[in-house]
Parts: C-alpha cells; structure tokens; sequence
C-alpha cells in the first residue's frame, strides 16, 4: 500500500539504491516495497534539496521527522514546473547529441529560480524509472552475492572418540564466481554474520546485493513477495551498504549459482579434507583455505581463464570499498523502564538507569559486547558502558529525579565492607538480601536497616540473629527486626531446627516478599 510506513533502515536503503542509479521498479523488486511507497520517499527526498551525504548523515529521530511527518508534502511550484516539462524533456534526450547539460541549461534560463543541476538530473532519472522498463542483467560485476551453508558437514575430533559436526558456509560472486569457504560452530546468526563479514574481507570489497537462501539467521519468515529480514542481519548489511535480496522459496534459479558452488566446494575442499583430522576450527580453516585457494585459481570448466583472473580483470574494482570498521553484532530487546528509573539487562541480569521521564515507557535496548543503548522512539536516551556484573546498578545521575539522587552514594560493596567489619556472617546475610530484592531502594533501605542494629543492640546479637534468619532461607530488615524483638537470637542455634520453624511469632516466608 502507498500509505504505508517504512523502517528507517529501508528508507536508507531506498535512497541508497536510488542514488546508485537504481529506478523504482528494481528497488521495489529488490526491498519487497510498492512502486508507490518508493515514489513517495523519493518525492519527499528529492523535493528536501538534500544530499545523499546529508541524508546519510541523519538520525532515525531526524529521519522519522522528516520523512513520517511530511508523507504527503505539497508539491512546490518549482516541482510542479519541471513535472510538466519531463516528458518534454524525455524525449528530447532520445536525439543523438542531446545531453542532460545541455536541457539543464535551456531549463534554468526558463526558470532561473529553478532546481540544480543534480536534482534536475534526479528527477529525469525517477520519471524514467517510472515510464521505461528497467532491463536486468543477471551477474552483473559486482552486483550480487549468493550465500548459503553446505548441507554435508565436516568434522572436528573431541581427542576421546567422539566427533563434532561443524557448519560449512559458502560465499561466491555471481558474475566472477570467486568464491569463499569457511568451517564455522552453528548457523546461528553470530556465526553467519562473522562468516560473511570475513568473505567481504576475503574478497577486499562489498557487492550491492547478499542473498541468503532463506537461511533462519538471515531471514525471519520467508514469502514468495516480501520477506521478513532478521534485524541483525540487515543491520550488518546496512553497514557495509548491502541490500538483503533472500532467494525465493520454490524458484531455484534464485539460488542455483550458490547450489553448483556447493556442488563443486564437496569435489574440490571436501574430498581433500574427509580423512584428515582436525581438533579445532582454526587448523580445519586453514587447511580449507589452502584448498580453496587451488579451486579459485584452476580455470573454470571449458574456459582459459580461473576465477580469481575473472575477479581481478572485471569485478575487483566495481566492489564498493569496505567500512574500515568492522560489524559488532548488536543484539537487540524491549524493555519497559522500572519505577526506579532502571532497565533490567535479562542477559547479564544488570541494571542501567534511564533518564526518570520515560519511567513506564517501552523502549529499544541495543546492546554489544562492550556498550548498552537505549532508544525511545528511534531517539537514544541513554549510553552505557556494558557491565556483567550480576544484580548490580550502573547510573548516570543526571538520569535520577532530584529526590533518589542521595541512592548513588550507596552501592552494594559499601554495605557488604560495613557488615565485614562486624562478621563474614553478617556480610554473607547482606549479600543475600542484595541479590533477592528486586529493586535498588528496597536493596539498599534494608541493608542499612540491618546495619544499624550493630549499634542498637550490639554486634553479638546481629551476629547471632543473621545467622538464625539465615538457617531458614528468609532475608530482609523485617526479618532481623522481629527476631530482634522476640529475642530469638538467645535460642541456641543448634535447637533451632526443632524450635523455631513451630514458633507462633515467626511468619510465613512469603510475608517477607
């Protein structure tokens, strides 16, 4: 539908094609997107009077300003004008000798206050997307990549008699067939994404096109017309500017290059390694590697010419030059901020603070190995250095309303030092109860309740009292405190497991939750 709204990541990718030359009926091919939601991105794009590095240079919070809100802009005058002329203009451009320079000028002297030359250029390249069919060139240099796993697998020896399957991914070149092996632990989305980051570095460049065979990493629900893309496989197309095109289920020539490769990686790597032994992937990658290096550089069945000499005469420099950073796999979650303010990371069960406002609101955390981002509307509200640390709290104060500022000063080691200087057994109980509440301010309130019964009744009788509350698994200040009050720190530990689970005065453990 053309009212429908797109991802700002495939909005990216529409304006992207469309700045590579691509019309609208290969774009909509390609991202699984109507003609008519193409055009009307387009229009919005062309109609801002930005640059493709402008653009690039956008927010999704800017880009959803921008592009969400203004759906359906106004044409301005200006835009109305030269709409009339292109048809005009279009066909003055099928005479021998006419140029896009040449009508430019005899246009801008029209309409002196008219568009530049490069978005003059950009609307005759979106009307001649829309009014002349696009030819397709299959195995354009390139163009495309085809990816897939082998379904045989190698293996790696335990060293005790048993044997580990490993994975195999393949990668090739449509139009020079180079192509790139690598033995990987599963077909897990870490494990396709390093593999195919590695094949572009194989290959020293990036082509415009991946194309998965519907693999489960890559590809969230297949269709027939529009696949549901894995967000983390998108996301590292998205950085090395790819486009995700996944094969058609039940249309096998989508696939059929990456199929023969696979056919030829069992004749020409597989047969050289069925009965070695390796013991890890590093020694078994290596001696793939040495194999492959023979299958790319051996010509090609009836041909003088090998893969790689087809590589470096046609396809190595049309390669778009590789983002000098490499991928770090972001996983994703939604989650609602807590009434403290936090977010609980489930992963590392860790605590980050979000700015107090959004306190009920459910937002996007995008997380790697070393950073946690927070999102709220496609709007980063909160950055933190990742912690693994369990059940413990990372803040930003400024993110604190006024009033729990005083918290930050208290941390769990700060309470767990204080209960040391008393007894290991008081220390042990606090930890306890830091690792069962819930919330920091109900972690952090009892631990100082706790304390300040050393200098109430003495250091003995805490002793004594967190060992009994201890003994039956029940942690809080309440807990200590009715102890305290029923003098059931004066009953010898060792009856205790006869007497004090009967006691009338002692509640149940579900009171103290």
């Amino acid at each position: 539908m053309s009212n429908k709204t797109i991802s700002m990541l495939k909005l990216r990718q529409v304006i992207r094609l469309y700045n590579q030359g691509k019309g609208t009926k290969a774009i909509a091919g390609m991202l699984f997107i109507s003609r008519n939601t193409i055009k009307k991105y387009l229009h919005i794009f062309l109609s801002s009077g930005l640059s493709y590095e402008a653009f690039s240079g956008m927010s999704d919070l800017e880009l959803s300003q921008k592009f969400l809100v203004a759906a359906h802009p106004e044409k301005s005058q200006r835009q109305v004008d030269l709409e009339a002329l292109l048809p005009g203009i279009c066909r003055e451009l099928k005479r021998k000798g006419v140029t896009k320079e040449m009508l430019y000028r005899q246009y801008i002297e029209k309409y002196p206050e008219g568009y530049g030359i490069s978005r003059f250029c950009g609307f005759i390249r979106l009307y001649l997307a829309q009014h002349r069919p696009v030819m397709h060139i299959e195995h354009k240099a390139g163009d495309k990549m085809y990816i897939d796993f082998t379904g045989q697998k190698l293996h790696l020896d335990n060293g005790d008699g048993t044997k580990t399957e490993t994975e195999v991914f393949v990668a090739i070149l449509g139009c020079s067939q180079l192509t790139y092996v690598e033995a990987v632990a599963s077909q897990k989305k870490e494990d396709l994404i390093r593999a195919c980051e590695n094949a572009l570095i194989y290959f020293e460049g990036a082509p415009l096109v991946v194309v998965p065979d519907n693999l489960r990493a890559a590809v969230t629900k297949g269709s027939k017309y529009e696949a549901v893309l894995n967000e983390s496989f998108a996301c590292f197309a998205e950085h090395y500017s790819m486009t995700v095109l996944p094969a058609r289920a039940y249309k096998p020539r989508d696939k059929s290059l990456v199929e023969g490769a696979v056919k030829l990686v069992y004749k020409t790597i597989f047969t050289k390694l069925d009965k070695r032994i390796f013991y890890d992937l590093s020694s078994l990658n290596a001696a793939i590697r040495v194999a492959l290096e023979i299958h790319n550089n051996t010509p090609m069945y009836k041909r003088e010419y090998s893969r790689r000499q087809q590589f470096e005469e046609i396809e190595r420099d049309v390669l778009q030059d590789l983002n000098p950073i490499r991928y770090e796999l972001k996983e994703q979650a939604q989650l609602t901020v807590w009434k403290n303010g936090y977010i609980r990371l489930g992963v590392d069960t860790h605590y980050y603070s979000v700015p107090y406002k959004y306190i009920g609101k459910t937002v996007k955390v995008l997380y790697t190995s070393q950073s946690v981002e927070v999102y709220y509307r496609h709007e980063l509200i909160a950055q933190h250095v990742r912690n693994r640390r369990k059940y413990q709290y990372t803040t930003n104060t400024e993110h604190l309303a006024s009033q729990h500022q005083f918290l930050t000063e208290w941390s769990a080691e700060k309470f767990i030092s204080q209960a040391m200087d008393i007894h290991e057994d008081v220390a042990e109980y606090i930890a306890k109860v830091l690792e069962e509440k819930t919330y920091p301010e109900q972690a952090y309130k009892s631990c100082s309740g706790i304390l300040s019964f050393s200098r109430r009744v003495g250091n003995e009788r805490l002793i004594d009292a967190c060992r009994c509350a201890q003994a039956f698994g029940q942690y809080g200040y309440r807990v200590i405190e009715e102890i305290l009050n029923k003098r059931l720190d004066k009953l010898k530990l060792e009856d205790e497991a006869a007497r004090i689970p009967n006691h009338k005065n002692i509640r149940g453990k579900d009171y103290y939750q």
